[in-house]
């Protein structure tokens, strides 16, 4: 049986607002065809299950760390990047490892929208322990994009992907604009986790475009499991 392969990106062929230009009558987005093997879906499975497992377990850790070193604002910052972390990995294993359905295409949305969310998680603790009005007007302005990428990806499904990963890429490196106070407040181990981080997740999206490439996809999740750990430690050690 054939499953997911991502071999062609959406690309818009009308100006017309109808869902029914850009989506087919199950859903799926105009351009996408899925065929994943069953060593590829096994491999992605494998690498969703190992980060889901992680997810819960960090999670906790994460929580108990914080409940003993943090207060008020830091540490509600510190349950929306849990809560962000374990959103994410949780609807990436649903869409990816769906059967191709109706519903898949739903699941596709909240996933893509689950990534924006996470970026801007990720950016609450670090920021709030830098605690200077303009990180935190960085922060409200990251938040705000990042709700701009949840409700293109749940409102309009398939019309801006390309869109999306240049989002995505800006909100991760909108860090830059406060770099100075990031310097001065943060552990220098902090810091260089952070850029690793970054990195990877650049990195990653070679594979995630790479789209002949077999386990593709596993390989690209795999990526943004590292990377999310460099930055899960980043924010271990900075309210640690």
């Amino acid at each position: 049986m054939m499953y997911q392969r991502v071999v062609g990106f959406y690309q818009s062929h009308s100006t017309t607002s109808n869902d029914r230009t850009f989506l087919r009558p199950d859903g799926c987005p105009v351009g996408l065809n899925w065929r994943y093997d069953r060593a590829e879906m096994l491999s992605d499975g494998i690498v969703h299950v190992v980060g889901l497992s992680l997810a819960l377990i960090g999670a906790i850790c994460l929580l108990v760390i914080s409940s003993r070193s943090t207060q008020g604002l830091e540490a509600a910052s510190v349950v929306i990047y849990s809560l962000g972390l374990l959103a994410m990995l949780g609807f990436s294993a649903a869409y990816n490892l769906w059967p191709v359905s109706p519903r898949k295409w739903w699941l596709r949305r909240f996933d893509h929208s689950a990534i924006f969310l996470f970026i801007a998680a990720t950016y609450s603790p670090l920021i709030a322990q830098m605690n200077s009005g303009t990180t935190f007007v960085l922060l409200i302005i990251i938040w705000l994009v990042a709700a701009l990428g949840i409700g293109l990806k749940c409102l309009l499904p398939g019309r801006f992907d390309r869109l999306s990963i240049g989002l995505c890429l800006s909100l991760g490196a909108s860090g830059i604009f406060v770099y100075e106070t990031a310097v001065t407040t943060l552990p220098s181990s902090t810091l260089w986790l952070i850029a690793t981080g970054g990195c990877l997740y650049s990195v990653g999206i070679i594979f995630h475009l790479w789209e002949r490439l077999r386990f593709q996809n596993a390989i690209w999740h795999s990526f943004v499991l590292v990377a999310a750990s460099c930055h899960y430690a980043a924010i271990i050690i900075s309210i640690a």
